[in-house]
């Protein structure tokens, strides 16, 4: 076949005077104020302008895109896009990092036209929380990829200039806008638009100021030398200030990488319980360094450090009550939401206790009496295990997690200690029955502690996968690569939160055992 010859045809010169800006943000974050500003911005200055959004699914599984078109009006209707095209976008602007690599992949951001404008900082989505080891994804490689993609690449901070200037990003963001000369437009059309909006106009500017010199400001130089690294100083009575000087004199005895690790170890021990306890943890310590191989780096005394002192400061109701009803909760909280001291602030505990953590609370016997029978603790289950809403910024629900948190003289008799004290016992036996014939292995089902953390149901399923994990450790023990073989199940136990990952590893393991 004989296909027609395609005749050229002369580019439309209207369309290139068409800006095509896309905003992508996150609820919050005032990407609707951000496009709402824009669109003002360039009617103000005698342009035609058209303003979508394309919204995104909750749960920070996708952002909300804003797309806008302008041209200089010149009477006459143009005819503008409704939502941005691959390749055909003038200015991007993510409001935090990983939107900036949503952009790219969705090819919004190119490198013969696109200026990106984004902030540094990180808003975790759902799935790099759920992940039950670190799921934080690499924002360097964004960067990176960024460098490449784009013909121009602005990023700063953008959230941390607008908290230092009581307001939200999307102020700062538009000061980069206005710092990155993509818009015709000077800056005083730019704060005109701000002003226009008549609410938060002061603390709007004020970001927008940030932004702009973030962008026409040169870069400070670099420190010299890094700063010193401020260590809290213990406060407290006088005998309590005396025990831990004596603890501390401890550590400062241990070898200087297992020290550095056990100060800190010490410090979340003590906090968690007294000095008594403190006492526990080093006495713990030293009968692993008792073991240990100063030409390895003395690396079994450095993991036990880090993992004994996690294994003995759980999480039981008496430490999640504690925890928050802490003053700096509280001012950590404000200073979140930006509340002024003129500003009331209501504060909810979503609280969920199963019966197990009820029967953990219960002393040691019949705790432990109670979890023995079946009927029993499914009876108390019904009870207690419902969602319960706890304001604590009111005096009745703070006074009930104030009285919670003030049992910790009371939990060492408690059977969850019982369980979690034998639980630290058997690990630590596995792991210096390890050490007299595998050095490596033993570090790397220290290590395995790991995987038990949080309260509740996180907790139960941490404890879940920890068992199955020294289960595949007991069937490749004896084997010259034992340790890479645990190291890979607890890397697998920390691949998703169903555990498909570690049940496919120990299926291989399996296999050959």
């Amino acid at each position: 076949m004989n296909a027609p010859r395609l005749q050229a045809v002369a580019p439309d010169t209207a369309t290139g005077e068409i800006i095509k800006l896309a905003v992508m943000a996150v609820g919050g974050q005032g990407g609707g104020v951000l496009a709402g500003w824009i669109e003002a911005l360039a009617r103000s200055q005698g342009y035609a302008c058209q303003a979508t959004s394309v919204a995104g699914v909750a749960q920070r599984t996708g952002a909300t895109i804003y797309y806008i078109e302008m041209t200089p009006d010149r009477g006459g209707a143009p005819v503008f896009a409704l939502a941005p095209a691959s390749g055909d976008v003038d200015i991007l602007i993510a409001a935090e990092m990983m939107e900036a690599g949503r952009a790219i992949l969705r090819g919004f951001v190119t490198p013969d036209r696109t200026v990106l404008i984004g902030s540094t900082h990180r808003a975790l989505a759902v799935s790099e929380k759920t992940v039950p080891g670190d799921g934080i994804a690499d924002a360097g490689e964004v960067r990176a990829a960024a460098e490449i993609a784009a013909r121009r690449l602005i990023l700063a901070d953008m959230d941390a200039l607008a908290r230092e200037a009581g307001s939200v990003i999307s102020a700062a963001l538009f000061g980069a806008l206005a710092g990155s000369g993509a818009l015709p437009f000077g800056r005083e059309a730019f704060e005109a638009a701000i002003r226009t909006g008549g609410k938060g106009v002061e603390p709007s500017l004020r970001a927008f100021a940030a932004g702009f010199d973030a962008v026409t400001a040169p870069p400070a130089p670099a420190a010299s030398a890094p700063a010193a690294v401020s260590t809290p100083t213990p406060s407290g009575p006088e005998g309590a200030l005396t025990d831990w000087q004596g603890l501390a004199a401890r550590v400062a005895a241990l070898p200087a990488p297992v020290a550095e690790m056990a100060v800190a170890g010490l410090r979340k021990v003590v906090d968690f319980q007294d000095a008594s306890y403190g006492a526990d943890y080093l006495d713990r310590l030293d009968a692993v360094l008792k073991q240990d191989a100063a030409g390895r780096g003395h690396l079994l005394g450095v993991e036990a450090a880090r993992h004994i002192a996690n294994a003995m400061a759980y999480d039981d109701i008496i430490r999640v009550a504690d925890l928050k009803t802490r003053p700096a909760r509280f001012a950590r909280i404000r200073a979140e939401m930006a509340a002024g001291p003129d500003h009331g602030l209501h504060l909810t505990e979503f609280l969920h206790p199963r019966g197990e953590e009820v029967a953990g609370m219960l002393p040691a016997r019949w705790g432990a009496w109670v979890e023995a029978r079946p009927e029993r603790l499914a009876r108390l289950d019904r009870w207690v295990n419902r969602g319960r809403r706890i304001r604590s910024d009111g005096l009745p629900g703070f006074a009930i997690l104030h009285l919670l948190g003030g049992l910790r003289g009371y939990r060492l008799r408690t059977h969850r200690h019982a369980v979690e004290m034998a639980h630290l016992e058997r690990w630590l036996d596995r792991a210096l029955t390890a050490r007299a014939r595998d050095y490596d292995l033993a570090v790397e089902i220290l290590r395995c502690h790991r995987l038990i953390k949080g309260y509740s149901d996180t907790h139960a399923r941490g404890m879940s996968k920890f068992d199955k994990v020294m289960d595949g450790a007991d069937a490749v023990a004896g084997r010259a690569d034992a340790a890479d073989w645990v190291r890979r199940l607890r890397e697998a136990a920390l691949q998703d939160v169903e555990g498909k990952a570690l049940d496919g590893a120990l299926a291989t393991i399996r296999s050959f055992a």
